[in-house]
């Protein structure tokens, strides 16, 4: 079962992209814009501003390199029919109180739990990853145990 690394849908890996691409042209341009106003604004070794924007320029360029460094190392997901749970997989689920929900698995970076995409790496994720249709998983959460039946796998 895969629950280490950074795992991407292929649109989630668009969505970064297109994220790194903006904050390189973009963003990059407006803190280099605003760094030369604030150096332009008089002595550096005394200017808020200027140290504003060095701050907010280092920050960005974090964010891009953070970036950079997920799309070299993220493996794609890659949708496959399977009887069993995998990253990728479309579940639903019963829960013991009779309620039906429809999760898929995903990794972390694109988990957005009321949109009903959930972490690998999530008490529930983790605890489907690897069952069947039929299948009863009991999983410990913050709120105590819950079960659900497998209901569907797509």
């Amino acid at each position: 079962m895969e629950t280490q690394g950074v795992y991407l849908t292929e649109d989630g890996r668009q969505r970064l992209l297109n994220q790194l691409e903006f904050l390189r042209t973009v963003k990059r341009a407006e803190v280099a814009r605003y760094l030369h106003d604030a150096k332009e604004g008089g002595d550096v070794n005394d200017n808020a501003a200027y140290e504003e924007a060095k701050t907010e320029y280092a920050r960005l360029e974090g964010k891009i390199y953070e970036l950079e460094q997920m799309l070299a190392t993220a493996r794609t997901i890659q949708k496959v029919q399977s009887d069993e749970v995998t990253l990728g997989s479309v579940v639903r689920v019963r829960s013991s109180d009779g309620r039906e929900a429809c999760y898929t698995i995903v990794g972390a970076y694109e988990a957005n739990p009321s949109a009903g995409r959930i972490s690998n790496e999530s008490p529930v994720g983790k605890a489907l990853l690897g069952h069947k249709v039929g299948d009863l998983v009991m999983v410990s959460t913050p709120g105590g145990v819950k079960e659900y039946t497998v209901l569907a796998i797509e």
